[in-house]
């Protein structure tokens, strides 16, 4: 089978070797010409997933036509913001019948779109989502590459599809449960990373374990209140897309968003925070949309609102702990 792969960061390209590795043709498309030479001259993507090498049946091209060109599956795995650029370079959309798998996680800024609604504003008629699957869940690269049991969620509103996407890219060490709730799934994946902000804040101010408890309980509770006002099943936040990633996103040394809010937390500007970084922390920018979306939809997210006001609007970090501490009292819902 032909696999396109849109996305040479560290996530696409383990992701690009994963199906390699299931025996797939695979096409691996970077829009910097630079960076595709090199790969090509390394035979690995040293500068996202060093120590990898690419086996003869993965390629990696400049040309995103080349790439998806009698593609009988698609992944993006872009950042969130590049979503609607890098599709609006395929004007006429993907081939037809072929699978379109999204592996990023966020929601769009301007637009509060989650992917799979992106894809549909650029390519209208041209986009089926009987044939969109999310694949989401607590998945590091760091570790998916190294071959380390890992277990992941295919959501689709055709059951069929993400059957047929769990079958596709299940093996002994990546295992795909497939579900029905494309807009649980794509939000579950997106809202942990603005509890992942907030759990690095946590760490860099020096709080303990029974800080990481409350946020990781009360945060999920925040992904699955905004989550079922948007049309997401409440059971689909307590699996692996919601609960399971957000565990392992507040948890984990891999964690760019958790160790954005441990800068912040240390007392660190955002923009400089940024700037060192080499790779996207969606939660930065998915934690407006959240927020915004919170405020449309009349959604009470109260430590979604501190880490938009501390990331935005320079609140102290400190003081937003305390505000949240010293909210009005009320029964745990």
């Amino acid at each position: 089978m032909r696999i396109a792969v849109l996305g040479a960061g560290s996530w696409g390209t383990t992701l690009a070797l994963h199906v390699a590795r299931l025996k797939h043709e695979v096409s691996l498309w970077e829009f910097r010409p630079d960076a595709v030479r090199k790969m090509q001259q390394d035979g690995e993507n040293r500068e996202f997933l060093p120590d990898h090498p690419f086996p003869p049946n993965l390629t990696v091209t400049e040309h995103i036509e080349e790439a998806v060109d009698s593609a009988e599956v698609c992944l993006f795995v872009v950042p969130t913001h590049a979503i609607r650029e890098t599709a609006k370079r395929l004007p006429d959309g993907l081939p037809d019948d072929c699978i379109t798998i999204s592996a990023s996680k966020g929601i769009e800024q301007d637009s509060l779109m989650r992917i799979s609604e992106i894809l549909t504003d650029v390519w209208g008629e041209r986009f089926s989502l009987d044939r969109f699957i999310c694949l989401t869940g607590p998945s590091h690269a760091e570790e998916v590459s190294l071959g380390m049991p890992t277990s992941v969620v295919a959501a689709s509103v055709s059951m069929e599809a993400a059957l047929y996407v769990q079958e596709l890219m299940s093996s002994e060490r990546f295992r795909v449960y497939a579900i029905d709730d494309l807009i649980g799934a794509e939000l579950g994946g997106s809202l942990k990373n603005v509890i992942a902000v907030a759990s690095g804040i946590a760490d860099g101010l020096g709080f303990g374990d029974n800080v990481k408890g409350a946020l990781l309980t009360r945060g999920s509770t925040e992904m699955s209140r905004l989550g079922v006002k948007l049309g997401g099943r409440p059971e689909t936040f307590a699996g692996l897309s919601g609960i399971g990633d957000l565990i392992t996103t507040c948890c984990s040394q891999h964690s760019r968003n958790r160790y954005v809010g441990e800068q912040i937390g240390r007392g660190h500007k955002l923009k400089d925070v940024l700037d060192e970084m080499h790779m996207v922390a969606e939660g930065v920018r998915t934690t407006a949309s959240a927020w915004a979306l919170a405020q449309r939809e009349g959604i009470e997210m109260p430590i979604c609102e501190k880490v938009y006001q501390i990331l935005f609007e320079d609140a102290d970090p400190k003081q937003a702990t305390v505000e949240l501490m010293t909210r009005k009292l009320k029964v745990e819902d």
